[in-house]
């Protein structure tokens, strides 16, 4: 099939290159063809933020969403920044001195996912086509120029063979040009920025892992428009970093998550259980208690920022949002910014097609209208964000922060180079770190908390967690890091497990739980792990979320 335009990815970044790519050939009175392809079931399934969400780049591309009725509908009336001290006690700091970018007048929190299900709704009347279900398997390059993408086979058993009367070959979704807007640790997006060093003299990525629960609680203990940001304890009791939020939406639940920086170094930690027992933190637990947990859902957070940011051009493509890792850190948000860089592309590419460009240049156009924006200018100001927090701990990096965002930019630019997968130290260093049980109340386990994101693979398809060697988890890993997969994994995918047979240790995957975090790709300390896509519609179906 062929098409002006290709997006891989129906998030906000994609999505608003979509709507923005019509709405230009529609006041142009030109035909255009986009098509976005999407690998959950449905717009929305995979798509999973805490979130705040500043109207920003929403406003210049819908102006009228409020009569549109957008999902916007709990406005922010209240911020509080606590820092957690130790299991029982806890500190709120005045808005006086918490860094203006975290302040959130005008912001709403939202569902993300119900956001990005609104876009495609407005892409579809404009005349997008939308395709869910379909993964972006591989990258249709010829001559080194990105032609498309192809999607992957379904029906394929795990052993390869094709199942009888169920195998429907990947197709060829030809374009002009295709805008990858995958996400965090996006899986061709990593091949791109590979096959055209586009990471070239730019500092090593940084991610974190974000997990994220949604409840019913109490009436009498909401606060609509509550935001609480927080970091310290229990993260800091393990040499660790990140911080936690809780978000008083509408119909009387709240979002709650944490976030671990995955540069941390103790191989034995747990972001799934650091989450788990940080919720008994009576900061937390007097919102909660009572409750009922109704979602769960885990994935990775591109926050490197500036000093990350890769070349977003190649020819035939442009690489947007998340994938590119347009989140701006200072802010913790990214969902106005990847909206902007979409807009900003689908504004570059109707440029050149409506010259009658038959596509395959790399549209560097686009760096120049992205180096003019305010969306590079947020990222550019908070540059030092996140390398101020993982130097200096969160005391002295808030303090260095709150000079930088609050009273002058300081005229230095603070590098964090090292890759978070080459942090972890070996296990001999430590003690494991013995977690509570869960109470089944305001904590869980992961097998459980899997069931609530109603994720499903087929079972008879290929492993889509590929390992470069096999033999590494058991030879390497387990006596160097003690398998920290099997910890840093929120879905109980990976395991050390006795064969019956033989007595001896196994390592294995159970890829049906995978909820598409990315997680894996990333901390595996010997980068033997790769994330592929499964067939699509697999993985998590979040709502809500």
């Amino acid at each position: 099939m062929e098409f002006d335009v290709v997006i891989v990815g129906a998030g906000p970044s994609g999505l608003s290159a979509a709507i923005r790519l019509m709405q230009q050939a529609n006041e142009a009175s030109q035909e255009l063809t986009v098509c976005v392809v999407e690998k959950g079931s449905e717009v929305g399934a995979h798509i999973l933020s805490g979130a705040v969400i500043e109207p920003s780049a929403l406003n210049e591309l819908i102006p009228d969403w409020k009569e549109k009725d957008a999902p916007l509908i709990t406005e922010v009336t209240e911020d509080q920044i606590v820092m957690l001290k130790d299991a029982s006690s806890g500190k709120t700091f005045p808005n006086s001195i918490v860094p203006k970018s975290m302040h959130n007048e005008g912001n709403y929190i939202v569902s993300v996912g119900n956001v990005s299900r609104w876009l495609a709704q407005q892409a579809e009347e404009l005349g997008v086509e939308i395709f869910p279900g379909f993964a972006a398997a591989e990258l249709l390059l010829e001559d080194g120029v990105v032609k498309g993408v192809i999607t992957g086979d379904m029906g394929v058993a795990e052993d390869g063979s094709e199942k009888p009367g169920m195998y429907m070959p990947g197709m060829e979704l030809r374009a002009k040009y295709t805008i990858f807007s995958e996400g965090s640790r996006g899986h061709l997006g990593k091949q791109l920025i590979k096959q055209f060093s586009l990471d070239e003299g730019k500092d090593a990525q940084h991610y974190g892992i974000g997990i994220k629960e949604l409840w019913d609680i109490d009436p009498a203990k909401h606060k609509p428009g509550l935001v609480v940001h927080g970091s310290g304890w229990p993260l800091t009791e393990n040499g660790a970093s990140g911080g936690f939020f809780l978000y008083h939406a509408e119909n009387n639940q709240v979002v709650v998550g944490l976030i671990t920086d995955l540069n941390y170094d103790n191989p034995y930690l747990s972001p799934f259980d650091e989450f788990q027992r940080m919720k008994h933190h009576p900061e937390l637990k007097q919102y909660l208690e009572g409750g009922k947990r109704v979602s769960y859902g885990a994935r990775a957070i591109t926050k490197g920022g500036y000093n990350c940011l890769p070349k977003m051009t190649f020819p035939g493509g442009i690489m947007v949002g998340c994938d590119a890792g347009t989140l701006n850190f200072s802010k913790i948000k990214g969902t106005h910014t990847a909206m902007k860089s979409g807009m900003i592309a689908a504004e570059t590419i109707f440029e050149a097609v409506k010259g009658g460009d038959e596509g395959g240049q790399d549209l560097t156009a686009f760096t120049t209208a992205w180096e003019q924006s305010w969306a590079f200018k947020e990222l550019y100001d908070s540059r030092n964000f996140g390398p101020a927090m993982h130097k200096f701990g969160p005391m002295l990096g808030g303090a260095f922060n709150f000079i930088d965002q609050n009273i002058f930019s300081i005229p230095v630019t603070l590098h964090d180079t090292e890759e978070d997968y080459s942090q972890l130290k070996p296990a001999s260093n430590y003690q494991p770190i013995d977690y509570p049980k869960p109470d089944g109340q305001i904590s869980f386990d992961k097998l459980s908390s899997v069931f609530l994101s109603n994720t499903n693979h087929e079972e008879d398809q290929p492993c889509h967690l590929k390992l470069t060697d096999d033999s590494i988890p058991l030879q390497v890993n387990l006596p160097k890091w003690a398998e920290p997969a099997q910890r840093f994994c929120p879905a109980g995918v990976y395991e050390v497990v006795k064969d019956e047979e033989t007595g001896n240790d196994r390592f294995q995957i159970n890829s049906q739980n995978c909820v598409h975090c990315k997680t894996c790709d990333i901390k595996d300390p010997s980068q033997n792990i790769t994330w592929v896509t499964p067939e699509g519609a697999g993985g998590p179906n979040y709502p809500n979320m």
